[in-house]
Protein backbone atom coordinates (compact mmCIF):
# COMPACT_ATOMS: atom_id res chain seq x y z
CA UNK A 1 0.00 0.00 0.00
CA UNK A 2 1.35 3.68 -0.96
CA UNK A 3 2.21 5.86 1.70
CA UNK A 4 -0.73 8.02 2.63
CA UNK A 5 -0.70 11.78 0.54
CA UNK A 6 -0.12 14.97 1.88
CA UNK A 7 -2.58 17.47 1.46
CA UNK A 8 -2.39 20.92 1.49
CA UNK A 9 -5.00 23.62 2.40
CA UNK A 10 -5.51 24.36 -1.37
CA UNK A 11 -5.67 20.49 -2.13
CA UNK A 12 -8.56 19.79 -0.04
CA UNK A 13 -10.35 23.23 -1.10
CA UNK A 14 -9.90 21.84 -4.52
CA UNK A 15 -11.39 18.10 -4.32
CA UNK A 16 -14.13 19.48 -2.15
CA UNK A 17 -14.77 22.21 -4.55
CA UNK A 18 -15.11 19.26 -7.46
CA UNK A 19 -17.45 17.37 -5.62
CA UNK A 20 -19.66 20.22 -4.38
CA UNK A 21 -20.11 20.82 -8.30
CA UNK A 22 -20.65 17.37 -8.83
CA UNK A 23 -23.41 17.54 -6.27
CA UNK A 24 -24.95 20.43 -7.42
CA UNK A 25 -25.23 18.76 -11.00
CA UNK A 26 -26.62 15.43 -9.47
CA UNK A 27 -28.95 17.36 -6.93
CA UNK A 28 -30.27 19.16 -10.29
CA UNK A 29 -30.95 16.35 -12.39
CA UNK A 30 -32.44 14.12 -9.99
CA UNK A 31 -34.92 17.21 -8.58
CA UNK A 32 -35.00 19.01 -11.52
CA UNK A 33 -37.72 21.55 -11.71
CA UNK A 34 -38.42 20.94 -8.14
CA UNK A 35 -34.89 21.81 -6.42
CA UNK A 36 -35.15 25.12 -4.81
CA UNK A 37 -31.88 25.56 -3.34
CA UNK A 38 -28.95 23.89 -2.17
CA UNK A 39 -26.90 25.15 0.18
CA UNK A 40 -23.67 23.66 2.09
CA UNK A 41 -22.61 25.29 5.87
CA UNK A 42 -20.43 23.82 8.10
CA UNK A 43 -16.53 23.74 7.75
CA UNK A 44 -17.18 23.00 3.97
CA UNK A 45 -19.24 26.04 3.49
CA UNK A 46 -17.07 28.55 5.68
CA UNK A 47 -14.20 26.70 3.39
CA UNK A 48 -11.91 25.46 6.36
CA UNK A 49 -12.59 21.64 5.67
CA UNK A 50 -10.43 18.98 6.76
CA UNK A 51 -10.08 16.06 4.73
CA UNK A 52 -12.34 14.50 7.27
CA UNK A 53 -15.04 17.12 6.83
CA UNK A 54 -18.67 15.98 6.14
CA UNK A 55 -20.30 17.49 3.53
CA UNK A 56 -23.47 19.16 5.61
CA UNK A 57 -25.99 20.38 3.07
CA UNK A 58 -29.39 21.85 2.91
CA UNK A 59 -31.81 20.94 0.06
CA UNK A 60 -34.45 23.09 -0.10
CA UNK A 61 -37.00 21.16 -2.53
CA UNK A 62 -41.15 21.39 -3.18
CA UNK A 63 -42.89 19.12 -2.95
CA UNK A 64 -40.77 16.60 -0.65
CA UNK A 65 -42.38 13.85 0.76
CA UNK A 66 -43.59 13.68 4.38
CA UNK A 67 -41.06 12.64 6.96
CA UNK A 68 -37.49 12.38 7.64
CA UNK A 69 -36.81 8.78 6.17
CA UNK A 70 -38.46 8.89 2.80
CA UNK A 71 -37.17 12.07 2.18
CA UNK A 72 -33.54 10.31 3.26
CA UNK A 73 -34.82 7.71 0.94
CA UNK A 74 -35.28 9.93 -1.72
CA UNK A 75 -31.88 11.41 -1.52
CA UNK A 76 -30.25 7.87 -1.91
CA UNK A 77 -30.34 8.48 -5.68
CA UNK A 78 -28.40 11.59 -5.17
CA UNK A 79 -26.10 9.27 -2.87
CA UNK A 80 -25.58 6.45 -5.53
CA UNK A 81 -25.12 9.03 -8.45
CA UNK A 82 -22.37 10.49 -6.25
CA UNK A 83 -21.03 7.36 -5.38
CA UNK A 84 -18.29 7.95 -8.30
CA UNK A 85 -17.35 10.91 -7.17
CA UNK A 86 -16.90 10.56 -3.45
CA UNK A 87 -14.53 7.69 -4.32
CA UNK A 88 -12.16 10.16 -6.37
CA UNK A 89 -12.27 12.32 -3.45
CA UNK A 90 -11.49 9.65 -1.35
CA UNK A 91 -8.74 7.89 -3.32
CA UNK A 92 -7.26 11.49 -3.03
CA UNK A 93 -7.31 11.21 0.87
CA UNK A 94 -10.30 12.96 1.13
CA UNK A 95 -13.00 10.68 3.57
CA UNK A 96 -15.83 12.70 3.62
CA UNK A 97 -20.06 12.00 3.57
CA UNK A 98 -23.24 13.55 2.49
CA UNK A 99 -25.32 14.96 5.29
CA UNK A 100 -28.40 16.44 3.94
CA UNK A 101 -31.02 18.45 5.55
CA UNK A 102 -34.28 18.35 3.78
CA UNK A 103 -37.31 21.69 4.01
CA UNK A 104 -39.66 22.35 1.31
CA UNK A 105 -39.97 26.26 1.04
CA UNK A 106 -43.09 26.38 3.70
CA UNK A 107 -40.42 25.03 6.06
CA UNK A 108 -37.84 27.68 5.37
CA UNK A 109 -40.29 29.95 5.92
CA UNK A 110 -41.19 28.51 9.27
CA UNK A 111 -37.73 28.78 10.16
CA UNK A 112 -34.73 26.65 12.01
CA UNK A 113 -32.32 27.24 14.52
CA UNK A 114 -30.24 25.83 11.93
CA UNK A 115 -30.07 28.95 10.23
CA UNK A 116 -27.99 30.64 12.70
CA UNK A 117 -25.25 28.72 11.43
CA UNK A 118 -25.78 29.60 7.80
CA UNK A 119 -26.59 32.76 7.76
CA UNK A 120 -22.74 33.98 8.23
CA UNK A 121 -21.42 30.98 6.22
CA UNK A 122 -23.79 29.46 3.74
CA UNK A 123 -22.16 28.74 0.28
CA UNK A 124 -25.54 28.45 -1.99
CA UNK A 125 -24.87 26.21 -4.54
CA UNK A 126 -28.27 26.35 -6.46
CA UNK A 127 -30.81 29.11 -5.69
CA UNK A 128 -33.99 29.45 -8.31
CA UNK A 129 -35.09 33.08 -7.68
CA UNK A 130 -32.86 33.74 -4.46
CA UNK A 131 -35.22 31.79 -2.57
CA UNK A 132 -32.92 31.25 0.32
CA UNK A 133 -30.56 34.02 -0.04
CA UNK A 134 -33.76 36.10 0.61
CA UNK A 135 -34.61 34.13 3.82
CA UNK A 136 -31.15 34.21 5.12
CA UNK A 137 -30.97 38.02 4.01
CA UNK A 138 -34.31 38.31 6.06
CA UNK A 139 -32.53 36.54 9.29
CA UNK A 140 -29.88 38.68 9.37
CA UNK A 141 -31.70 41.61 9.03
CA UNK A 142 -33.46 40.14 11.96
CA UNK A 143 -30.78 39.67 14.00
CA UNK A 144 -29.24 42.79 13.00
CA UNK A 145 -31.92 44.64 14.96
CA UNK A 146 -31.95 42.51 17.96
CA UNK A 147 -27.74 42.91 17.60
CA UNK A 148 -27.20 39.57 17.57
CA UNK A 149 -23.77 39.02 17.55
CA UNK A 150 -21.94 35.63 16.96
CA UNK A 151 -19.21 35.04 19.49
CA UNK A 152 -16.21 32.55 18.73
CA UNK A 153 -14.91 30.45 21.69
CA UNK A 154 -11.66 28.29 20.16
CA UNK A 155 -13.03 26.82 16.90
CA UNK A 156 -17.00 26.91 17.99
CA UNK A 157 -19.38 29.98 18.62
CA UNK A 158 -22.55 30.65 20.72
CA UNK A 159 -24.84 33.20 19.80
CA UNK A 160 -26.05 36.08 21.62
CA UNK A 161 -29.08 36.69 20.09
CA UNK A 162 -30.18 40.11 22.29
CA UNK A 163 -27.16 41.62 23.98
CA UNK A 164 -29.34 43.90 26.07
CA UNK A 165 -31.54 41.21 26.99
CA UNK A 166 -33.46 41.85 30.21
CA UNK A 167 -35.34 39.78 31.92
CA UNK A 168 -39.04 39.60 31.06
CA UNK A 169 -38.16 40.90 28.42
CA UNK A 170 -39.48 39.03 24.63
CA UNK A 171 -38.38 38.84 21.13
CA UNK A 172 -38.47 37.02 18.23
CA UNK A 173 -36.05 36.02 15.74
Amino acid sequence: MPPPVEMTAKSVREVFDRLLNALRRKCADFYGPRLVSLAVYGSVGRGVMNPDSDIDLLLVVDPLPDGRIKRVEEFAAVEMAMREDLAEAQAAGIHTELSPVFKTPREVRIGSPLFLDMVEDARILFDRDGFFREELGRLRARLARLGARRIWKGNAWIWDLKPDYKWGDEFEI
